[in-house]
């Protein structure tokens, strides 16, 4: 998978080729100062993905973000966590807080991986069969999967897919978000960004910003949030 990086400052440019570098798969092929010097690269060139930074001069990196091809995967790296929740509203793969940790820079680059795969089996005339009680079907990588709702973790909207990431697998789908919320019951799953759907019989714990659900760190849309702490979390709270 070849990649670029985009970012105002020199050490931080430095400080994920390196991390690039320690990763066998990867191809650094560009390292740029602003999201204006690598357009003209990216109109010359395919990027598979790229490390964008999100505070820089001139447009930002959530701006420049929604305007790159469809098929290019970002994982932001920024010193700023608020900006979490805006980056997975422009599909994004990942977002690092520097200075990267090398376990959670792998961590991101193989999710990167993962999806890549999965979009390459080629998923166009994908969809999903009218939902039961319990399950749906749904058309995913030449096959139809049996997905019973209990076994969904979350659901990310990426691009012009979904991807369930359920207990020992994921299955994706070329489908918008919205779709197939709509399929499944409202007492167990609850939207919580533009990018993510929840189960609540899985999550873990959350705090005002991000609901945990095992390893997996799901960002609280603002949008969403008042909706979801008071239909989903204050009536289930105890000792209160």
């Amino acid at each position: 998978m070849n990649c670029i990086i985009i970012d105002d400052e020199p050490l931080a440019r430095e400080a994920v080729a390196m991390l690039i570098e320690q990763t066998g798969d990867l191809e650094l092929t560009g390292s740029f100062n602003s999201p204006a010097a690598a357009e003209d690269f990216m109109g010359n060139n395919s990027v598979d993905l790229i490390f964008l930074d999100i505070q820089m001069p001139g447009i930002n990196g959530i701006e420049f973000a929604r305007n790159i091809p469809r098929e290019t995967f970002v994982i932001f790296t920024t010193a700023y966590s608020e900006f979490a929740t805006d980056s997975y509203e422009v599909d994004a793969i990942d977002y690092l807080i520097k200075p990267i940790k090398p376990e959670r820079f792998k961590k991101a680059v193989e999710k990167a991986y993962t999806y890549s795969r999965l979009l390459a089996v080629g998923y166009a005339q994908n969809n999903i069969e009218q939902a039961t009680d319990d399950f749906f079907f749904v058309k995913a990588d030449r096959r139809i999967f049996k997905i019973c709702f209990g076994d969904i973790l979350f659901i990310q909207g990426l691009k012009d897919y979904v991807v369930m990431n359920l207990e020992n697998q994921k299955v994706i789908t070329a489908m918008n978000i919205k779709t197939i919320y709509d399929q499944l019951p409202k007492k167990m799953f609850v939207r919580v960004s533009k990018s993510y759907i929840i189960n609540i019989k899985h999550t873990d714990s959350v705090d005002n910003n991000t609901a945990y659900i095992g390893a997996n760190e799901i960002p609280i849309g603002n949008i969403y949030r008042d909706f979801f702490f008071s239909e989903f979390v204050a009536k289930k709270i105890l000792g209160k």
